[in-house]
């Protein structure tokens, strides 16, 4: 069996979410209340995969919401909690979706391995990075042709390149893609310096440097409120893959010439019965969904239950290929742009 950690992404949609699921005091409650509320179970389904196998799996709510982020102790209580509930159901392989692998890996959670009576066992838990990683790589050798975007020649911005993530990406697309060249930011100097000296390549940019210069920005990183980019000094196209959490790129930056896509979603071949994804501001909530959630069923689907994506920086080429091969035989692919727009795409890349 399989399971997904996850959290609404703020409190009002939680308390929407807990009356829709007949918990009239969760609905009722203040943030306080919700920030002592247990993690819940809400859902169980079945997945079968393209190659006709079916699988058994849980919906975990950590009752966590993005308002407990400045409360530290609360936070790093609900995804433990939610990580414990998932291990006394015997659940296999667990992915920790939204910010609860975000609160895990920033906050180092896996020096706390015991929780009340409970020793977690990590194999049982996988953040989805690597899952998440390919996508985001295979949405940019899909859809940058599109938009007549020459890959080989293009500079492509890596906002968040020191993250688990990131530098996975910067990774996969030196060495895969072949990109005329890797511009790298991020907020941390000396490990931006790390990364450049491991690619032994790329080019170190502040955000405001490398955004004009750019014809692909890959943003996997969480993107600030109160952040404001200068939309006529991009590049025209532009493709945009939006990888952070949550995704509000399209609000700040879309436009004539600017193409924002959702990164790091998948989208399965057939209909899965389900509710969860319908308050993940989905398209088409029956068949996509996050990559880490996916990178659970996959692992699921091949019986490797252990901890695939775990730690930062230790996204390997090798553990890319080995999940992405995964990934297509049992049916899922990575969310594309929209396929009404292409004419105008082809007309504005020239």
């Amino acid at each position: 069996m399989f399971g997904l950690i996850g959290h609404s992404s703020n409190f009002e949609e939680a308390r929407q979410k807990a009356r829709d699921l007949g918990y009239e005091e969760y609905a009722d409650g203040d943030l306080d209340m919700w920030c002592s509320a247990p993690p819940q179970i809400v859902e169980t389904l079945s997945i079968t995969s393209a190659t006709g196998q079916t699988i058994e799996g849980s919906y975990i709510d950590s009752c966590f919401v993005p308002e407990m982020l400045s409360r530290f102790k609360t936070a790093t209580r609900k995804v433990q909690n939610a990580m414990e509930l998932a291990q006394k159901q015997d659940i296999a392989i667990t992915a920790l979706g939204g910010f609860t692998s975000i609160i895990f890996e920033n906050f180092d959670l896996s020096k706390f391995q015991q929780i009340r009576s409970t020793t977690l066992e990590w194999e049982r838990f996988t953040t989805g990075n690597t899952h998440t990683a390919w996508v985001i790589c295979q949405q940019v050798e899909i859809n940058a042709p599109l938009l007549g975007i020459d890959l080989s020649t293009a500079k492509v911005a890596v906002v968040g390149a020191t993250g688990d993530i990131g530098s996975g990406v910067c990774r996969w697309l030196q060495q895969k893609t072949g990109v005329g060249e890797l511009l790298l930011v991020a907020r941390h100097q000396q490990r931006l310096l790390d990364l450049q000296t491991s690619l032994g390549g790329g080019r170190i940019l502040a955000l405001e440097e490398a955004l004009p210069e750019a014809d692909v920005v890959v943003w996997v990183a969480s993107l600030p409120q109160s952040l404001t980019i200068d939309r006529e000094s991009l590049k025209k196209p532009c493709l945009m893959i939006d990888g952070g959490y949550p995704k509000n790129l399209d609000s700040k930056v879309a436009g004539t010439g600017i193409y924002v896509l959702k990164g790091g979603i998948v989208e399965f071949f057939s209909n899965i019965d389900w509710k969860m994804m319908a308050v993940a501001d989905m398209e088409n909530p029956q068949r996509q969904m996050f990559a880490c959630f996916a990178e659970a069923i996959l692992l699921e689907f091949e019986g490797w239950h252990t901890n695939f994506s775990w730690g930062r920086n230790r996204i390997s080429i090798d553990s890319m290929q080995t999940i992405g091969q995964a990934s297509m035989r049992h049916g899922f692919k990575p969310l594309g742009l929209n396929p009404a727009t292409l004419p105008l795409l082809a007309s504005t890349a020239h």
